[in-house]
């Protein structure tokens, strides 16, 4: 067979391998509406600027002719203590709820990914058990009070909320590519690669790491709501996003304050935060059966 007819037939297994999978995925509304929404979310919090009715309010912006004005066709959700349209801010506080999780993520997972490989590779050596041990006193402690604790000690903004929040949150990545390695070194495709003189660096990326991309792309998935609940955690107490800047947990904590009467103020952007982790953990959930039939 020459290189050619290899190549074709390779990208007709992945072709075909992902239909099964996408089928599966798709046999689920519920996931299928969850990755509608999360499509739907990021759209308008990249186009927010040109979509919002009133996109000069998602700054320092003050109209006490028409504070504190309930739902109604001018203004979807109402406006907040200051005139400002609680509809319009929750689009703007998507994006920094959104950038939290991207980054926090994209910090946090290679750092886990590569601790836990190795640790599982070397299993039964010192460099297993500091890895591991390291990572059992950090999952020792529940992650919002770890980044509570260090958001703390740094100035209250998004970045140090980035900061805190990875500083804690490798360590799932961290524990679930260990379990995961400690399992394929049992495997003869690793066994084989040792014996043709292959090095560590090649088994651990190129023949243990790919077997692991399924379950760290649906935790990711999963994690990404989880992020967000805690991003807005931290801004509801004040150490996230910092005002005049809509946070969505900025927003409902300002809110809160006026409960029951300005309901709305508190309602929308929690509402706005339950869509967006609900969307995440559907979403989750099929890309975990779509790559279970891959397994098959």
């Amino acid at each position: 067979m020459s290189k050619k007819e290899v190549l074709i037939a390779a990208l007709s297994r992945g072709r075909y391998s992902f239909s099964k999978g996408w089928y599966k995925f798709s046999r689920n509304p519920l996931s299928v509406l969850g990755l509608i929404i999360i499509f739907l979310v990021i759209l308008a919090a990249v186009l927010a600027p040109y979509i919002t009715p009133y996109p000069e309010q998602a700054g320092p912006f003050t109209n006490f002719r028409e504070a504190s004005l309930p739902p109604s066709l001018t203004h979807l959700s109402g406006t907040d203590s200051m005139g400002r349209d609680i509809f319009t801010r929750v689009i703007f506080g998507y994006r920094f709820s959104l950038m939290l999780a991207v980054v926090v993520l994209g910090l946090s997972i290679p750092p886990g990914v590569i601790l836990g490989l190795i640790a599982g590779y070397y299993q039964r050596t010192w460099i297993e058990i500091a890895i591991m041990r390291v990572t059992d006193v950090f999952l020792s402690v529940p992650p919002l009070v770890l980044a509570l604790a260090i958001t703390v000690m740094l100035s209250p903004n998004l970045f140090n909320q980035m900061i805190a929040i990875s500083f804690m949150w490798w360590t799932w990545y961290c524990r679930l590519v260990y379990t995961m390695t400690t399992s394929l070194c049992q495997e003869d495709f690793v066994h084989e690669a040792e014996l043709t003189g292959a090095g560590k660096a090649h088994i651990l990326l190129r023949e243990i790491l790919p077997n692991c991309i399924a379950p760290i792309l649906t935790k990711m998935t999963l994690d990404m709501g989880l992020v967000i609940i805690v991003g807005a955690s931290l801004s509801f107490i004040g150490l996230g996003v910092q005002p005049p800047k809509p946070g969505l947990g900025t927003m409902v904590a300002d809110g809160a304050k006026r409960l029951p009467a300005e309901w709305w103020t508190a309602i929308f952007p929690a509402l706005a935060i339950v869509i967006i982790i609900l969307a995440f953990n559907l979403a989750g959930d099929g890309l975990r059966d779509m790559f279970a039939v891959e397994e098959v």
